[in-house]
């Protein structure tokens, strides 16, 4: 399985890092779409004061990640970034609770 892997994804510099975050992207849409479907969505008003759903928190969440990982690297260099993702999951349940 291992060797099909590095074989198929070759073109690519796959590390074990980039394929737990795709995993987990994955994994998120699958259960944003099991939520869709069983708890339908409704538009929510809050801090920013315009409608906004799960889908447009989970996307304002990713994007802020990145932003946050992008200025952390900028600041402070490579090294530490857990505390970019720690800071990125803080953020993100502040997105889904206030936004």
């Amino acid at each position: 399985m291992a060797d099909w892997f590095a074989q198929t994804f070759a073109w690519m510099a796959w590390t074990w890092q980039t394929a737990l975050l795709f995993a987990a992207l994955f994994a998120t849409l699958a259960v944003m779409t099991v939520l869709a479907v069983r708890r339908p969505e409704a538009e929510r008003v809050g801090i920013l004061r315009i409608g906004t759903t799960r889908g447009d928190r989970l996307f304002l969440s990713i994007l802020s990640a990145a932003i946050i990982h992008l200025l952390w690297i900028a600041c402070g260099g490579a090294s530490l970034l857990w505390g970019a993702t720690l800071l990125s999951f803080v953020w993100a349940v502040g997105v889904f609770r206030y936004v």
